[in-house]
């Protein structure tokens, strides 16, 4: 991140106050006893890992749950939990931006802004364009929004939609010490120079005197932009450090209540996080891609071998997802070929999803929810679902033989779950992924195609899936990693290739297999740009 700034001396001026959050679902104790303490006019992260009861606090604001216990107090106006709501909530002045932005792509600025606010009326109760468009031209001039009122929002970029969503949340503000807001994992979705533009403009609006809680699972970020971090653990606060400057280390050892190094693997330059590279024996190609066009791919090549980690990033629309999904078959190209060299054989070029599971290929996309969860069914249904034929008989299939492998896979992987009956939507972010992941790699691909494979996924349950995809690799499985978090490829990669235009405009590894490079090629277009000038305190 190159947000740089001085943390004000402590105060005891308090925006937003919690004290003895208390709340149960059924058997569960999502929060026991929390606090939390946010200072006027400072970022304030909340971190810990899944479960750990950020999400539960969010909603317990915003008055989406109520509390069972404690107390709630928002710049001087105090609240028991039985009495708090969204109205008292949004009364004493807080706004909550969360990751689904709930804009309307096909509608204007304007028009977003509107449906918050209401719309400006004129002669005979007409709607006031004129008015709404001036009322919305300060807003943008305020919170710095290079666009027109009459701008779709669909024509915005990613980070820029977010800051409307700000925007619209805090336009009724007087002041900027007025309103508390609440940004909840507002850089999940977005690519690392979208997410530095985001928190950037964030960082200038605390600077002024805003009041920011901010929740994220980046920890890079967080630490980049925020002034003090409240750590949960066990609906516990662990942690409360004021005008403090942690390091991830610190973090997450109190996540953890273990020591430091459970954290993204380490990005020294070497690449792939330390690991030994392939063996010579492995070194044979898995995956062979040539001449390789449709949607924005433009003449790709590229190769991946037995036992390798590969990592593929680029810029929005430079190929990354559209070349996991034409290599799993789902994407027919228009020109070029891919072929799967499986087990035991000289290779495959069929192009049906069917033909390439059947050569071995697996394939973690990044829309979790929409592309790879059954989420009303159960964990053991999921866990299930690539190798559901394994568990047919004659007479039903074999329960017995199924729920043994599930509880199994569910201890093997580490997925946190009181049975294997719980319906999948009740995990956390992070179990679900490992889930996902742990039902193709029971199929022991050859090839492991992963899209963006710890967004929002929790510091603790990273570490668990670095460890498996190295420890796949190391069984002489292929794998593609298709990813916006430069600092991930780097850990976790041997090589890393970036796209531009639909094709490989240039591939690091080795010491040369650093952020900044990675950052410098994926701005410019020029491949032989060395890494981009460090401004500030990265952190």
């Amino acid at each position: 991140m190159t947000t740089t700034h001085t943390p004000p001396a402590p105060t005891t001026d308090v925006a937003l106050r919690i004290t003895g959050m208390t709340k149960r679902f059924g058997a569960t104790l999502a929060l026991d006893g929390a606090d939390l303490a946010l200072r006027h006019g400072t970022v304030h992260a909340l971190v810990g890992g899944n479960g750990c009861g950020k999400s539960t606090t969010i909603k317990v604001l915003a008055g989406v749950h109520r509390a069972d216990a404690g107390r709630i107090e928002v710049d001087g106006s105090v609240w028991s939990a039985a009495d708090y709501d969204a109205r008292a909530g949004r009364a004493a002045g807080l706004r909550f931006v969360h990751q689904d932005l709930g804009l309307f792509p096909e509608l204007s600025i304007a028009e977003n802004v509107a449906l918050d606010a209401g719309y400006p009326r004129g002669l005979a109760g007409r709607v006031s364009w004129a008015a709404l468009h001036r009322r919305v031209a300060g807003l943008l001039e305020t919170y710095e929004i290079d666009a027109s009122p009459a701008t779709p929002v669909r024509a915005l970029r990613p980070a820029q939609r977010t800051l409307v969503a700000i925007a619209r949340a805090l336009q009724d503000q007087e002041s900027d010490q007025h309103l508390v807001l609440v940004l909840d994992e507002p850089t999940a979705t977005l690519p690392q120079h979208e997410s530095q533009l985001l928190l950037d403009a964030v960082r200038r609006r605390a600077d002024r005197g805003q009041t920011v809680l901010i929740v994220s699972h980046r920890m890079p970020e967080v630490l980049a932009v925020s002034d003090d971090f409240t750590v949960f653990r066990d609906g516990r606060t662990v942690a409360s450090l004021v005008a403090a400057r942690p390091t991830e280390g610190d973090l997450v050892a109190r996540m953890t209540g273990a020591g430091p190094g459970t954290g993204v693997p380490a990005a020294d330059g070497g690449g792939g996080g330390g690991r030994p590279a392939p063996a010579e024996e492995q070194d044979d190609v898995v995956l062979e891609v040539s001449g390789l066009s449709g949607g924005p791919l433009r003449g790709l090549d590229l190769q991946v071998r037995r036992g390798e980690i590969v990592g593929v990033t680029g810029l929005v629309g430079s190929g990354r997802t559209s070349l996991l999904k034409t290599v799993f078959g789902e994407h027919t190209p228009v020109e070029g070929s891919v072929r799967i060299a499986s087990a035991g054989s000289a290779g495959t070029t069929a192009a049906t999803t069917t033909a390439r599971i059947g050569a071995g290929v697996a394939y973690v996309p990044e829309d979790r929810g929409g592309e790879a969860a059954f989420a009303d069914l159960t964990l053991r249904h999921n866990l299930s679902a690539t190798v559901v034929r394994r568990y047919w008989r004659p007479w039903g299939m074999a329960l017995r033989r199924e729920r043994a492998e599930t509880r199994a896979l569910i201890r093997g992987h580490g997925i946190k779950a009181s049975s294997s009956e719980v319906p999948f939507s009740a995990l956390s972010g992070g179990n679900q992924q490992k889930a996902i992941l742990a039902r193709w790699l029971r199929r022991e691909p050859t090839l492991l195609l992963l899209d963006e494979p710890t967004q929002g996924v929790d510091v603790m349950s990273r570490s668990d899936i670095y460890r498996t995809v190295q420890e796949t690799a190391a069984r002489g499985c292929a794998v593609l990693v298709a990813s916006s978090d430069l600092l991930e490829l780097c850990g976790l990669c041997d090589r890393v290739l970036v796209l531009r235009d639909g094709r490989v405009a240039a591939e690091v590894s080795g010491p040369d297999l650093t952020a900044d490079r990675l950052t410098a090629l994926t701005q410019s277009t020029d491949p032989t740009t060395g890494p981009a000038p460090t401004r500030g305190d990265r952190r």
